[in-house]
């Protein structure tokens, strides 16, 4: 069965402990989320199989189950090869061991809709995983999640990316009408991964799509901002953003380690910690 994705976070005013329900989390000023990114089904063996995918994301989705946070997300690259059947029965065969009083926010990343997206890679996305872009509330948390794919070579699916990108004025607007105490932007790619101004990579975003689209959330005062693609975690910060590439639960890249993100997020703002398989946490306190 396919499930729908979700946020959270993790820091606060009073000591509060993990062992506490999901629901009883979730009313709390202060909060926290998981952050997966990039399992990316069949990449360690260019699509021959996932075994080492799917432990890795068994072993994701039972520390999950045992913190119990607010919400998880997985911020795309779901599977290597987009449209792969095995790749994706098994994604979805796995995160349905997700408790579910837990929800689950799909992002799509290249893998998933293409490098070139069209109306057609995108509607078969959403028959799988869902809309590939939406937003959510939790507490005092405005979640948006973006179709990066669309922004970083919208040429195939002109219609679509004009749509998103009217959609995002409007979900900003309400959120601001709305008075949401943090926004956060979702997406696979990385805005950028040092500098808002640095030069066009594989990894990140165009400088001439950046620019615009960074422009409109400081408009609306947004500053943070999740991602992954860059199978390494990274966070820059700067007057304006907190800019994160949250490492692969999959396969990483050169100095990367495989592992999950624990955000936290409380009056005093938003929190991210990677933390690698070989070192998870035995419980999340909020401060």
């Amino acid at each position: 069965m396919t499930r729908m994705p979700f946020v959270g976070a993790l820091y606060g005013t009073c000591a509060f402990v993990l062992a506490m329900c999901a629901g009883d989390n979730a009313r709390r000023e202060d909060f926290f989320f998981v952050q997966l990114s990039d399992p990316q089904f069949g990449m360690y063996t260019a699509d021959s199989s996932f075994e080492q995918e799917t432990a890795n994301l068994e072993l994701a989705v039972a520390t999950v189950n045992r913190l119990r946070p607010t919400f998880v997300i997985v911020t795309g690259d779901l599977v290597n090869e987009a449209g792969n059947r095995d790749e994706i029965a098994e994604y979805l065969r796995v995160t349905a061991k997700l408790d579910r009083s837990i929800p689950l926010h799909n992002v799509p990343g290249n893998h998933d809709v293409g490098n070139e997206p069209t109306p057609q890679t995108i509607e078969a996305y959403r028959k799988r995983f869902g809309p590939d872009h939406y937003a959510f509330r939790s507490g005092d948390l405005a979640g948006i999640v973006l179709n990066s794919s669309l922004i970083v070579a919208p040429g195939k699916a002109r219609a679509l990316y004009e749509e998103q990108e009217a959609w995002l004025r409007r979900e900003l607007e309400r959120a601001r009408r709305d008075r949401v105490r943090h926004v956060i932007i979702f997406q696979h790619h990385p805005w950028y991964i040092d500098a808002a101004d640095e030069a066009d990579d594989y990894s990140n975003v165009p400088r001439a799509q950046r620019a615009r689209y960074l422009a409109l959330f400081r408009e609306f005062g947004v500053r943070t901002l999740i991602s992954g693609h860059y199978h390494r975690n990274t966070v820059a910060r700067d007057a304006s953003f907190q800019m994160v590439a949250g490492g692969p639960v999959g396969q990483p890249r050169d100095d990367g380690r495989s592992g999950l993100a624990i955000v936290n997020v409380s009056k005093a703002g938003i929190g991210h910690v990677f933390h690698d398989f070989g070192n998870l946490p035995n419980r999340v306190v909020i401060p």
